[in-house]
């Protein structure tokens, strides 16, 4: 059976509010924002800088809650500063043959410049028939959701 990875929950645009060098590794993330999309304390995430580019991975640490807090920690901390604009997603593993028979679902969250929900919304593959369709969100449409099948082999 092939295992594959797939993105299950992300935080999208949440902003640096600080740094910490001096921190042993990780990314402290207001626990709210961690129970709108699902990522756990302690789950690997993956983590993309919007202004630079840097990409790393890491794991969580809850922070405040309702405080919007984003702060990425130890060599995480180099990859950034205050103000950037990140992208934390988390993966996780399924069967191959599972998807294509039940389909998949990942929460996104979108935030404002002060790290509150701005919106929530789902990314979907549903099967159907020979094919999985994808249905997303895409802001360049006028912030429509969108749906394309995908073939794919059963």
């Amino acid at each position: 059976m092939a295992r594959i990875k797939l993105m299950h929950a992300k935080l999208h645009r949440v902003r640096v509010t600080e740094a910490n060098r001096n921190y042993v590794g990780s990314v402290t993330i207001d626990q709210e924002l961690l129970e709108k999309v699902g990522i756990l304390p302690l789950e690997e995430v993956e983590i993309v800088n919007i202004d630079n580019g840097n990409r790393w991975y890491t794991y969580v640490l809850p922070g405040e809650p309702g405080e919007g807090q984003i702060c990425p920690n130890g060599g995480g901390a180099l990859m950034c500063q205050p103000g950037d604009i990140l992208i934390i997603w988390a993966n996780e593993e399924r069967e191959r043959s599972e998807v294509l028979r039940q389909g998949h679902q990942a929460r996104v969250l979108v935030a404002d410049e002060n790290n509150r929900p701005k919106e929530v919304f789902y990314q979907t593959l549903t099967p159907n028939g020979e094919t999985l369709e994808y249905n997303g969100y895409e802001t360049a449409n006028d912030k429509q959701l969108t749906n394309f099948p995908v073939m794919v082999e059963v």
